[in-house]
């Protein structure tokens, strides 16, 4: 039996996945693991790059069809095809120093119930590899680009929640469940990957949908959980929805700017900020004002 099984939640980024796997194989002074792609739907060449790895790759490697219906229900086939006393998740797009694995055991050496969790390191191409550093700590208890956990925990707790079926919140929701039932967080600095985000792929249009689809789980996650660490952690509370309301004639301009190859970069990437995060608090506002029988 494996000791770690590594579950990729995708779908259509066949080129991501076959770099991740690459880097699985490349591990050094790590437990036997396998890896398990979660396949959420994919069209494009996933299935033919997966099998493909898995003749050359030496570690027992899987991909299971997770239907076609969201990341959450993709992560929970994902668990229940793991052999692994411990779960590790990591998303497609990212790149594994070599000593990855070995770091997430040895965190899990001195304490039976634990999320561990490391560094993420968001580059923009896989040839940028800097050490991480302050500014790369997180104390987010429980995401799903990198964190492992004993497999009899996330079971304890019944998994991810499958109604989270659009982008956000769903390892969050998870995570609060987790630390409920007496699960502790472990912060490993040597347990750090680089998240690759290339600017062609991360467009304005691409943020923009993300960010108005984990408006809406937000909503939906402070009404399964209306408490004020859920309100305070989604931004759902008085003082950030009356922001979004007086800072709402700006978001043109914000767009504007943040479409244009005219302005200076740091002017561009300050718009594209307040952008999102203005088009997120808006529609956090408009989905908590509707009708609370009716999804988020």
């Amino acid at each position: 039996m494996s000791r770690i099984s590594v579950v990729i939640a995708t779908k259509d980024r066949a080129a991501f996945v076959e770099r991740a796997l690459d880097a699985f194989a490349g591990q050094r002074d790590a437990p036997p693991f396998e890896v398990i792609v979660a396949d959420n739907g994919s069209t494009d060449a996933t299935p033919a790059v997966v099998e493909a790895a898995r003749r050359r790759v030496p570690f027992a490697l899987q991909r299971i069809d997770a239907g076609n219906a969201n990341r959450a229900l993709a992560r929970n086939a994902g668990i229940a095809a793991a052999s692994g006393e411990l779960i590790a998740f990591v998303d497609d797009d990212v790149w594994l120093p070599a000593g990855f694995l070995a770091a997430h055991a040895r965190a899990h050496e001195s304490a039976a119930f634990r999320a561990v969790s490391g560094p993420i390191v968001n580059v923009a191409s896989y040839e940028e590899r800097p050490r991480p550093g302050p500014q790369n700590f997180s104390n987010a208890f429980f995401v799903t680009c990198n964190v492992s956990i004993p497999k009899r925990a996330l079971e304890a707790v019944g998994g991810f929640d499958e109604s989270f079926d659009l982008y956000g919140w769903e390892d969050t929701e998870l995570g609060l469940r987790l630390r409920e039932s007496g699960v502790e967080r472990f912060f490993a600095w040597d347990a750090y990957l680089y998240h690759i985000k290339p600017p062609a792929i991360e467009t304005l249009d691409v943020s923009i949908r993300k960010t108005l689809e984990k408006a809406q789980m937000a909503a939906r996650f402070v009404r399964k959980k209306p408490t004020l660490r859920t309100k305070l952690a989604t931004g759902a509370y008085g003082l950030n929805l009356l922001r979004a309301k007086l800072t709402a004639p700006l978001l043109p301009l914000y767009a504007g700017l943040a479409s244009s190859s005219r302005v200076p970069k740091a002017l561009g990437t300050y718009a594209r900020a307040r952008l999102l995060d203005g088009l997120y608090t808006q529609r956090l506002a408009r989905e908590l004002d509707a009708d609370p029988s009716r999804p988020a």
